[in-house]
This record gives C-alpha cells, structure tokens and sequence, in this order.
C-alpha cells in the first residue's frame, strides 16, 4: 500500500499556486510574486490624469523601486485630501498587495533604505493586508471603473483569503476586458483547478497556452487538471511536453518534475517517480513539496534513511508543512524511534488544528 499523507491534508494549492500557496501555506505567493506587475492599466484615464499630480506619480515611482512603505505613505496623504479618488484608492489597493509580496519573500523596503529587510508577519498579516487592499478596491470602484488589471489584483487577494469562487469570478472579468492577459488567463485556471472545475480550468490553460505556447507552468498545470478528471495518459503526456520544453534550459521549473512523480507514485510507479523527483530537487532543493514527494517515494521503497533525510530537508525549509510532520512521523515509527515519531504526529495534529494545511 503506498504510503501518503492524509487525504484532507494534501496540498492542491502546493500543486497550483505555489505560491499563492494562498494563504495556502503560500503556494500562491510563489506564483503570485509576479502579479501586478502593471500599476494601472495603460489606457485608464485615472492613470494619465494621476501622473499630472505630483503625490500619486511618487507613489507609483517608489512603488516601481519597491520602496513600498514610502508608496503607501504617499498615496495615504493624498487621499487625506482627496478621498473621492478611484485611482488613488485602487493604487493603495495595489501597494498593500505588493506588501503581502514583500513579506512573503522577506524583501519589505523600507523608506530610509533600499536594504532594510523585515520578515512578514505570517498568514495573520497576510489575511488583514489582502483584506484591506479589497477594501481599497472597494472604495475606489464607487467613483471609477476598475480595469481588467484592478480586477485581476482583487482575485488575487481573494486567492490569499482562500476564496476561489471569488477569484474565478473577478478573473472571468479581468479576461473579458482584456482577452490577451496571459498572466489572468493562467490564475482563472488556477482558481477553477482549486474549485475542482477542471474541464473549465483545461479550458482557461489551453487559452494561457495559446498566448504562450512554451508556458511551462500553465502546460503543468494544464497536467494537473488532467489528472483532476483522472484523464491520466493526458496528465502524464502534458508534465512530459513540459519538462521537455526545459531540455537544455540554464534555469528550469520544478514544478512538472514534482508533478509527473506525485502522479507515478500515485500509479505505483515508484522507482519512475524517484528519477523525477531527484532532478525536482536538484533543481528547486528548498522546494519542500519536492522533499516531501521524495521523502514518501522512498518511503514506499522502504528506503528509510533516504525518505528521513528527504523530509528532515523539508521540514527545515517549511516548517508548518502538516504533511511533512505525518510523514516524517510515519518514518520515525517504521525506524521504531517512538519518541520522535509521537513528536512529529502531535505536531502534525496541531498543525492541522490550527488551519495551517494548504488547501
């Protein structure tokens, strides 16, 4: 029988949003550290009658250096005069999103240097900055229209706040103003996959795919959803195509690699799985769902040693991982180190009942 971590703790998220982990452990975050890369839409009216005003271009300029609590400092005495402005409600929204970014990565600069660093403060901070900046949006769309790039940011903090009915809802907007948006295209996907409508979310990464025919996350992701309708010969043909489009790439994503195993071992395909895994991990080693892929494979192997090595690394890196501590647990067992073994499950069941499994 092949060994995995519960069913309700395995990580569709780690899977999709890696970033975005969502509040999701930030899977979400991973991917959506590249989101919102547009201030304002180019063609928005507030944005040309915005730059003619000295406060909000400061906003924008310090925002595009990343100096983001001089942004936010800037818009907010702005608005203290002009509370009726859309636009700088909608940019305020945009700056507390970027500081959910900042955090997650470690990279909050601070107004007196582009050096000062501030760790975030975890999924606390995290919910109240994605749930303000909605209110931003909020605010703002009672004087102006949002554009399709305004939209795509208020899915996304609805990504962090686990909301993905939400999500598909303002993305399906974004897309209709703006059919060409690769990036929305791929995160309707996203959030269609989390809501387990696959066939909508194969749907939304061919069209991503169409934009950009070598988008290596949308062709994985395209796989997974496969898989979510148990369509498995596409699954595994779509993470293949993906790693192929790789060969000979300098820098190169994880995420197929730790696809294409999940799946073989799901197929007992286990030493075909460790193969993959083990190029997962030399190319992303802090990648924890990598470990934690490879650490059950040899896990299913009886090799031991090798899956505590493997899921040891990941715990290191991800800490608040449930399915990392079940795991481990289960190794320490099998070892007959009942100690640590108990150690690992009652950390695996606080974890689980403080919610801070990925979806």
């Amino acid at each position: 029988m092949l060994h995995d971590a519960p069913r309700h703790c395995r990580t569709r998220v780690a899977r999709a949003f890696r970033s975005f982990s969502c509040i999701a452990g930030l899977a979400l975050l991973s991917v959506v550290t590249a989101a919102g890369a547009d201030i304002r839409h180019p063609g928005s009216q507030s944005a040309v009658a915005g730059s003619r005003d000295g406060s909000l271009a400061d906003a924008r300029s310090f925002l595009a250096e990343g100096k983001i609590e001089k942004a936010e400092t800037a818009v907010r005495s702005y608005l203290k005069i002009h509370e009726n402005s859309g636009d700088a409600h909608f940019l305020l929204g945009l700056i507390l999103f970027r500081k959910i970014q900042a955090e997650a990565t470690g990279k909050l600069a601070f107004a007196d240097s582009n050096d000062s660093m501030q760790r975030g403060s975890g999924p606390r901070s995290r919910e109240e900055n994605a749930r303000a900046s909605l209110a931003e949006y909020t605010e703002g769309a009672k004087y102006e229209r949002p554009s399709a790039s305004d939209l795509k940011i208020v899915a996304l903090d609805y990504v962090l706040l686990g909301s993905y009915a939400d999500a598909s809802k303002w993305l399906t907007q974004s897309v209709e103003e703006n059919p060409k948006d690769v990036e929305a295209w791929y995160y309707l996907g996203r959030a269609k996959y989390n809501e387990n409508r696959f066939e909508e979310a194969i749907r939304a990464f061919e069209r991503c795919l169409e934009l950009d025919p070598r988008n290596v996350k949308a062709q994985s992701n395209l796989g997974l959803s496969y898989a979510g309708l148990n369509r498995n010969p596409e699954a595994l043909a779509a993470f293949l195509k993906a790693i192929e489009w790789q060969a000979g790439a300098l820098r190169k994503n994880a995420e197929p690699y730790i696809d294409l195993g999940d799946l073989l071992i799901q197929q007992n395909r286990v030493p075909e799985a460790v193969e993959y895994l083990l190029q997962a991990v030399q190319i992303a080693p802090r990648e924890s769902r990598a470990r934690e892929k490879l650490g059950n494979a040899y896990l299913n192997l009886n090799d031991l040693a090798a899956a505590q090595s493997q899921l040891e690394s990941g715990i290191s890196f991800d800490p608040e991982n449930p399915s990392l501590h079940y795991l481990l647990g289960t190794v320490y067992r099998k070892r007959g180190q009942q100690d640590k073994a108990k150690a690992e499950l009652e950390q695996f069941q606080a974890l689980k009942a403080r919610g801070t499994g990925r979806p």
